[in-house]
């Protein structure tokens, strides 16, 4: 089953094939369906782990609200007190004439209990007398929402109960309560000190929901809570709750955006979530929602995955291993039968076509072999009429390249005719032409009247058979001379042209440039300068101008005739295309040109001498190739 290339390489068995070809097909497949349940297994994980986060929040949350609606119901309870405080305050602001600058604060605050500080917050929300020094000069303005409310209670006539609070400056726990003046210039204020015992009621301990939180969720490191400015509250063992302590710019960031928050630390393998509780109230001016800090491991998810990317892979190749196993015995057992179609048919490849292909069991292989056998047969009858065929083709052949050879003759001689034609009429007929354009002059000259008009019709159609033949022997002359390109002197060419009209006013500024080009290129300029005084007359200006762009000499001849219309310029070049009048020629000079520049690798095409104005005189351009 093996055999050797030309290139001398020994190639590898159909067998070998078959086993690579099913391995590099069962290993794909079973490393897909690892990766796949791999993804599968892994989407699972994460979902779960989502589905705790979310539970772990939402936990939080609620035991959050319901410890707040527990301290709700417990410091309503002092409203009543607060509100009844009020009366000695108001009597004193009417004593005073309603001057607060001389209210006796501290007489008000003996008379409460020194528990009860008193502050006086003027229109502008800032706390102008107060008992309690830390908190003069405060501006509420800096907190747009309580501003707004306690504005509103200002303009108002109802006492307004306020929940505990943390104090912005001490962080120490005050239950606030809210009176307008009278006259609704100030707002009288109540801050209740909240005692040890107190404090305990309004800041509960946080630790029994950590713990529980954490053991229910172990990916879960730590919990935080903090109050509306930011401020850590009692969420771990702390022992003074009252005390001031770092704002956290997040927390402040989240409450203030009302917008939760989840910063990721890849490097670390840990997020960290911030999860607004919003336990504001359209009834109580200060907002006692707070902001939960969860931090959570990726430490365990990274390492069960990991635990399940190393049993796929080794699950992976596990089963690579038994495919390659089983691959090795079903290769063998596939080719057995083409090993001895492979044996049938070198046999008759050396020669022995009478030899018959063995008969395998399936169905397949059995389809095979007698096709092997059938093209056997039709090869054998191929081969007798190829070598009847081979013998017709011979004599075919030679019959053939008689046939060509007397084609050839033939051709040569009409060739040789066809030249003798053409040198007898640029020579002979050219000759008698210049004879007969002599007597014909001699005629102009000599009559008159209508006779010299019909002498004069005669010499024009001499002088354009003249220009025929000539174009004619310029054309074979450019045909048949295969010639490389040489070095011409442009400028040579140019000023022989202009000393053979020497009536006619041709401009030239002499430029010395040497392009690639062969004897043949005066040709060009003397069918334009002929046609541009043909159709502009002996009155018409010629100007040649030479302009040197990079490896490319363009050239213009622009006269003061008649000019090319528009629908003329795009085939002016064709063969046989004539112009208009009675002056046209046989169309061959333009073509020639053409033919010309384009063998010298340039370019032709017909323009106005003044753009867009036809009827001022047309130029002729053309492009050569700089010689090197």
């Amino acid at each position: 089953m093996t055999a050797t290339g030309d290139s001398g390489k020994k190639p590898r068995r159909f067998g070998t094939h078959l086993v690579l070809v099913m391995i590099l097909i069962t290993l794909p497949v079973i490393g897909l369906i690892s990766a796949m349940d791999y993804r599968q297994v892994e989407g699972a994980l994460i979902a779960e782990e989502d589905l705790l986060r979310e539970q772990t929040g939402k936990g939080v949350i609620e035991s959050i609200r319901l410890v707040d609606v527990g301290l709700n119901l417990f410091d309503s309870t002092l409203d009543r007190r607060m509100q009844e405080g009020f009366d000695p305050v108001l009597a004193e602001y009417e004593r005073s004439s309603r001057d607060p600058g001389i209210m006796d604060l501290s007489r008000v605050k003996r008379e409460l209990g020194e528990e009860m500080d008193i502050y006086i917050i003027n229109a502008s929300g800032v706390i102008e007398y107060t008992t309690y020094p830390p908190d003069l000069g405060l501006d509420f303005r800096g907190t747009p929402y309580f501003y707004d409310r306690i504005t509103e209670i200002r303009l108002g006539d109802a006492f307004a109960a306020d929940r505990v609070v943390a104090e912005q400056a001490s962080g120490r726990l005050r239950k606030y309560a809210y009176m307008p003046s009278p006259d609704h210039r100030y707002l009288f204020e109540f801050g209740l000190f909240c005692g040890a015992v107190e404090t305990d009621r309004f800041d509960p301990k946080y630790q029994t929901l950590k713990e529980d939180l954490m053991r229910l969720n172990p990916t879960l490191e730590g919990i935080r809570i903090f109050d509306c400015y930011g401020r850590l509250i009692n969420a771990t063992d702390s022992k003074s709750p009252t005390n001031p302590v770092v704002i956290n710019p997040i927390a402040r960031a989240v409450f203030e955006e009302k917008r939760d928050r989840t910063i990721t630390d890849p490097a670390a393998g840990r997020f960290t979530r911030y999860i607004l509780v919003d336990l504001s109230a359209s009834d109580y001016p200060s907002d006692t929602s707070r902001v939960v800090e969860l931090t959570y491991s990726t430490a365990l998810l990274d390492a069960r995955l990991s635990e399940m990317r190393f049993s796929h892979a080794l699950l992976a190749v596990f089963a690579g291993l038994i495919a390659c196993c089983i691959a090795v015995p079903v290769s063998w057992q596939i080719t057995r039968p083409i090993r001895d179609i492979v044996d049938d048919v070198n046999r008759i490849a050396r020669g022995d076509l009478d030899h018959r292909i063995r008969v395998s069991t399936g169905t397949e292989f059995t389809r095979l072999e007698e096709s092997i056998g059938t093209m056997i047969d039709s090869l054998k009858e191929n081969i007798r009429r190829l070598r009847a065929s081979e013998e017709a083709t011979r004599e075919y052949s030679t019959r053939l390249r008689d046939l060509v050879r007397e084609r050839t003759a033939d051709l040569e001689e009409s060739n040789r005719t066809a030249t003798l034609f053409l040198d007898i009429m640029v020579h002979d007929i050219n000759n008698a032409n210049t004879i007969a354009i002599g007597y014909t002059q001699f005629l102009v000259d000599a009559l008159e009247g209508e006779r010299r008009e019909m002498a004069q019709k005669m010499l024009s159609q001499l002088e354009q058979s003249s220009e025929i033949i000539g174009c004619v022997a310029t054309l074979r002359e450019a045909r048949e001379n295969g010639a490389a390109l040489t070095q011409v002197d442009l400028d040579r060419v140019i000023r022989v042209q202009v000393a053979n009209h020497p009536a006619i006013r041709i401009r030239y500024e002499g430029r010395e440039v040497a392009v690639l080009a062969d004897d043949l290129l005066s040709e060009v300029f003397a069918n334009l300068v002929g046609n541009a005084i043909k159709f502009g007359g002996p009155a018409v200006e010629i100007a040649i101008r030479v302009e040197e762009h990079d490896e490319e000499v363009l050239v213009s001849v622009e006269d003061t005739g008649p000019g090319i219309p528009d629908a003329v310029k795009t085939s002016l070049f064709r063969r046989f295309r004539r112009g208009e009048g009675e002056l046209a020629g046989a169309g061959l000079g333009l073509y020639i040109c053409r033919m010309l520049i384009t063998r010298y690798g340039g370019r032709i095409r017909a323009e106005d001498r003044v753009e867009g104005r036809p009827e001022c005189g047309a130029a002729i351009r053309f492009t050569l190739r700089k010689a090197g």
